[in-house]
Parts: C-alpha cells; structure tokens; sequence
C-alpha cells in the first residue's frame, strides 16, 4: 500500500483497520442467530482466529506503533458488535427480553428496553476495546522482541 494511502500514525490505511475489524463480525452475527454456541471448536476459530491476523497483519506491516493500532481496531469491533447486537436484537432474545426487577420491576417497558440496549452498547464498544488492547500488547511484545533480537 502507498504510504501516502496509510493513515501514519497507526501504520494501517481507515479501509485495512475497518476490514480487520469485520473479520470478528461473523460470530457475533452467528451467535446471535443462534448458530453456533459458545464453547465448541468453531466458536473457538471464530473468537481466535480473527484476533490472532490482526496481530499478524500488524506485525507484518511493521506499523508503528501496534498498541494504538490493535485498539483503533478493537474500537471498530466494539462498534459492528454493538450494531449487529442491535440489529438481530429480536432473534437473539427470541422472545424472551431482559426486564428489569425487584423495586424496578414497575418501569416502563419501553424505558427497560432503552436500558438494556444502552447497557448493550457500552458493553460491546467496552469488549472491543479490551480486545484491541490485549492483541495491541501482545504484538507490542513480540515486535519488541522481535526488534530486540535482530540486534
């Protein structure tokens, strides 16, 4: 890719970080079509395989700085998990939404669906995050290694 093309600071073009981050949308949008299940082998792929090309794309790109790359990555995930969240919120809860209880029990409806939709959407943008800045750690810590030991 022409460096003129490459966002500099993070190494990758907006177009390479936003497809890194879609390669992790097909089991979230699996999941909550209930078509896989957490805990089986595909899940695993799933889950594991995208994060461990984002490390490798990094590394292989030599970006500059792999932390704050993997985290705008993770922040792009964060965002498509909490769309597809969104969007197949009805399929996933199959008829069963989420109520709030005890004291709350009362609240309106409408304003419970906003709750947990809102929750929803931190919690996924949270999950994106924390996924960009493990991978973002783990590739800092081989491409020191790797800048360590060619030395």
């Amino acid at each position: 890719m022409p460096p003129a093309r490459r966002n500099r600071a993070l190494g990758l073009s907006f177009l390479a970080i936003v497809g890194l981050a879609l390669l992790a949308v097909p089991r979230v949008v699996l999941h909550d079509l209930h078509l896989i299940d957490e805990g089986t082998f595909v899940n695993a792929l799933l889950v594991f395989v995208p994060l461990v090309v984002w490390i490798a794309v990094v590394l292989w790109r030599r970006v500059p700085n792999p932390f704050l790359t993997l985290l705008v990555v993770g922040a792009c995930y964060g965002v498509f998990l909490a769309a597809v969240h969104l969007l197949l919120w009805n399929v996933a809860m199959a008829g069963n939404e989420p109520a709030l209880g005890g004291n709350l029990v009362d609240v309106d409806p409408t304003v419970q669906a906003f709750v947990f939709r809102a929750y929803t959407v931190v919690s996924s943008l949270f999950t994106g995050l924390i996924a960009g800045a493990v991978t973002g750690l783990v590739a800092w810590g081989i491409a020191a290694l790797s800048r360590r030991n060619a030395h």
